[in-house]
């Protein structure tokens, strides 16, 4: 059977996927262009166009208007026939807001081994990136998504999204006067925000991975094997820099708890692990894109099982930076801070601060309040705390 390259494109607006679906066309103009539309009443449109013939067109109808049953029943449907069909190229435009990642897991398997990935894109506008990162709204307030029950807000798309693709391809639609200063410091973000993609603004630049989909265990997570940014070679013109904190002390949950606005602002992205009363056996994710921020309970330490589920830190630990700093899931607190020009003394004051102190950790702290009520040691639970 022969082997099929795919090139999937995601995106958080359709203008900007359009235009880049439209660069990668040109680029390779023997490929199959395959774009997906998920409308407000569940119907689901994709459109193929092929060189040479009209384009096709087909639909289908969702009960449940969500993306995992988008991807389920006809996404991946869609690229397994274009694979049975021949095609050799197949450019796949995801529905705006929809995860690359979770197309590229789905496509996992013994029965797709001949679909390698050509490149993961994310389509974006360096202007308007940042604006969109701050954005308090949630994707469907502010007109990308038409579903009213998806509470994740553009920044959180975005930030997942420059986590687990390889290429950014910059996509500036002309529906707004062009900002010239807007899209510089964009794009110094964007490179801050994810080193390990290749940011260009021309289809052709974008190299072939040639990964078998089925083979490719970490490709498509949110990993961000080297997205902390602030390393060193980085743009020293960039306003945006990355800070990493560590402190081996539990944290004070409330002390923490008033320390955490202060701790984000100014802050576009957080991710860490948290070592925190009333749950030291537990390890805090914590993770904040723009103006959202948020914990997880990931359950216990690794340190503490006594067989670590293969993958299963890795799937939850969105910061690879602070995995290689972390002492080898032994407990311990570690944050990642990316900003404008974030003040490293400044936040190592207010997580020194927030610390339990001697005194704390003699008299026991058993009755300390749990102010983000993460006291389950189960299930991932995430909570809103902003």
């Amino acid at each position: 059977m022969s082997v099929m390259r795919l090139t999937v494109v995601s995106s958080l607006d359709a203008l900007c996927r359009h235009q880049a679906c439209d660069m990668l066309a040109s680029a390779y103009p023997e490929a199959v262009l395959m774009l997906h539309d998920l409308l407000e009443d569940g119907l689901l449109v994709r459109r193929s166009i092929q060189p040479g013939t009209p384009p096709q067109w087909g639909e289908t109808r969702l009960e449940h208007p969500c993306p995992s049953c988008a991807i389920r029943l006809d996404i991946v449907p869609a690229v397994q026939q274009a694979r049975d069909a021949g095609v050799e190229h197949l450019v796949l435009g995801l529905p705006p807001a929809l995860p690359a990642a979770a197309v590229v897991r789905a496509l996992r398997g013994g029965a797709r081994r001949s679909v390698v990935l050509h490149a993961v894109v994310l389509a974006c506008s360096p202007s308007a990136v940042e604006d969109q990162i701050w954005d308090r709204h949630t994707l469907f307030e502010s007109g990308y998504l038409a579903l009213p029950d998806d509470e994740r807000t553009p920044g959180e798309f975005l930030m997942e999204e420059l986590a687990s693709i390889d290429t950014v391809l910059l996509a500036d639609p002309n529906v707004v006067p062009a900002d010239p200063p807007a899209s510089a410091r964009g794009l110094q973000l964007l490179r801050e925000l994810a080193p390990h993609a290749r940011t260009t603004d021309r289809a052709t630049d974008i190299e072939s991975l040639q990964r078998d989909v089925a083979a490719s265990s970490s490709q498509g997570e949110p990993d961000e094997s080297s997205s902390a940014g602030g390393t060193p070679g980085g743009d020293p013109a960039s306003p945006f820099t990355t800070v990493i904190h560590q402190l081996h002390r539990p944290l004070h949950p409330e002390r923490f708890h008033q320390a955490l606005r202060s701790l984000a602002q100014g802050c576009c992205r957080l991710r860490g692990q948290l070592w925190m009363e009333p749950a030291p056996e537990c390890r805090i994710l914590l993770r904040g894109a723009g103006p959202r921020i948020w914990l997880e309970n990931a359950g216990p330490w690794p340190a503490y099982l006594d067989f670590p589920s293969p993958g299963a830190s890795a799937a939850r630990d969105t910061n690879a930076a602070v995995r290689a700093i972390a002492d080898a899931g032994h407990p311990s607190t570690v944050i990642s801070a990316t900003g404008e020009g974030p003040d490293s003394a400044e936040i190592t004051r207010l997580l020194a601060d927030c610390q339990l102190t001697e005194d704390e950790m003699k008299s026991g702290f058993t009755a300390l309040a749990d102010p983000f009520g993460l006291h389950t040691t189960h299930d991932i639970d995430s909570r809103r705390a902003s």
